[in-house]
């Protein structure tokens, strides 16, 4: 029996991208009622973020509060926590992106260069890279 990660890995992708084992062990967790609601519950999240549908995310958190699901539950209340961000970011057009992969890259020559050399070697190495 699969790990329950990889299980609930193997709900999120499209079925093009599964294989046959892939594909035959996926509709198997789908005959039970509680997983067929989540994968329901998680395609239509993947949904409404990609599309960038703001309106629908308060209906859908409450689906998840009521779904009886107790992981659903508590990831929707943690979600309402933060409610007003998350529809800023699926209304506003703006992105993180370019400061995100510049906090990728210092990070990873910060641990290339973990213990062999001082600070000022880390910066010239950084400013030389960029």
């Amino acid at each position: 029996m699969p790990a329950t990660r990889r299980l609930v890995w193997l709900l999120l992708p499209p079925t093009s991208e599964l294989d046959a084992s892939q594909q035959h062990l996926r509709v198997h967790l789908c005959q039970l009622p509680q997983i067929q609601h989540a994968f329901t519950l998680a395609h239509q999240l993947l949904a409404l973020v990609r599309q960038r549908i703001p309106a629908v995310l308060t209906p859908w958190i409450e689906t998840c509060r009521s779904s009886g699901i107790p992981v659903l539950k508590t990831f929707a209340e943690r979600l309402l926590r933060d409610l007003p961000f998350i529809q800023a970011a699926l209304e506003l057009p703006y992105s993180n992106g370019v400061t995100e992969g510049h906090v990728n890259r210092l990070k990873t020559i910060k641990r290339i260069m973990y213990g062999r050399a001082s600070f000022e070697v880390l910066r010239r190495w950084v400013l030389a890279s960029a």
